[in-house]
């Protein structure tokens, strides 16, 4: 069993000075911490895998395609691969667990 606390990812990925960190890769996926700060842009582009979002904080939208929805705490959005998406007017600093599948190449 592999067993995380997100106060201690949080710790790590901010004493790592980066965005994103990936916590957990196997051979059919892996998962990640990405943060984002109220106002902040979000820079990334369409991956090659299928994804899963899970907010655990914040707030903010998200579009992904043509189709733009609010996220909060408990939000989950499926991001096919390929697909532009982007996280905007976020009003509360937002944490989102990531789930790959395939592993993030």
């Amino acid at each position: 069993m592999k067993a995380f606390r997100l106060d201690e990812l949080e710790a790590e990925r901010v004493a790592n000075d980066g965005a994103y960190l990936q916590f957990l890769r196997e051979r059919n996926m892996s998962v990640g911490l990405y943060a984002l700060d109220a106002g902040q842009l979000d820079p990334q582009k369409p991956h090659k895998e299928d994804e899963v979002y899970f907010v655990v904080s914040g707030r903010g939208s998200i579009t992904v395609g043509s189709e733009t929805t609010q996220v909060g705490r408990g939000s989950v959005v499926y991001v096919p691969a390929g697909v532009p998406h982007r996280f905007h007017h976020i009003t509360e600093d937002l944490r989102v667990m990531v789930v790959f599948s395939p592993p993030e190449s």
